[in-house]
């Protein structure tokens, strides 16, 4: 895992400039899965945003944003998900990168973005399957409005973020601005694979999760 050393506040809090250039592109996050049983989840139309940028379940008086700090582990209670999480950037193709495939139970924080908590939308990935069989945001697509995940930050803060829209968007066609724009709240995106697959090119799509910070806690020692 790679560590943050000695970063400037400026590259701390950088928009998402290249990446989301890139995205807008129509690159995909992950370039190949294997075929599992019928394959993961995928969300239901009632989980949608049903076309809107916004959720309808605003917060009436936004939460205070939390300082920096690096995402240690990411926990969604619904599926039973409790992973730690590395640091990813942007490889060699202008990717961005992905946990080793070999290593299931294994997120990614994108760190040259937002950290969990900040003001803006900070993303967080990982594998829908590998050689083997599930990996960590397998049953991605089956959550719904309303559920909650919990990021852990180095700093010893839990930020807590409420589901209100589940999508799968072609990699062909992935809106990028709707994914990663700054709604002026804290907001977190979690992406894997999905839609449809071939063994040839993969999976088509990127399931990404769209949720709001609602609260946050200090994690126990």
């Amino acid at each position: 895992m790679r560590h943050h050393t000695g970063d400037s506040e400026s590259r701390k809090r950088s928009p998402w400039g290249v990446l989301a250039l890139v995205m807008l592109s129509g690159i995909a996050l992950m370039k190949n899965g294997v075929d599992v049983a019928l394959g993961p989840p995928q969300p239901a139309h009632a989980a949608t945003l049903n076309g809107r940028f916004q959720g309808e379940t605003f917060l009436p008086v936004p939460l205070e944003p939390l300082p920096y700090a690096p995402a240690a582990r990411v926990r969604i209670p619904s599926l039973k998900v409790d992973a730690p999480v590395m640091d990813v950037g942007l490889d060699q193709d202008g990717w961005v990168g992905a946990p080793p495939p070999e290593e299931p139970n294994l997120a990614g924080w994108y760190q040259n973005g937002i950290s969990p908590g900040q003001r803006g939308t900070a993303v967080i990935v990982g594998h829908v399957d590998n050689q083997t069989g599930p990996a960590v945001f397998y049953g991605l697509g089956a959550l719904q409005r309303g559920q909650q995940i919990e990021v852990s930050r180095s700093d010893g803060r839990v930020a807590v973020f409420e589901i209100y829209g589940i999508e799968v968007f072609s990699k062909n066609d992935f809106p990028g601005a709707r994914v990663y724009g700054d709604t002026g709240q804290p907001e977190l995106r979690v992406i894997t694979c999905g839609g449809g697959y071939s063994q040839t090119d993969g999976y088509d799509g990127n399931v990404v999760v769209f949720a709001r910070m609602v609260r946050t806690v200090t994690s126990s020692p």
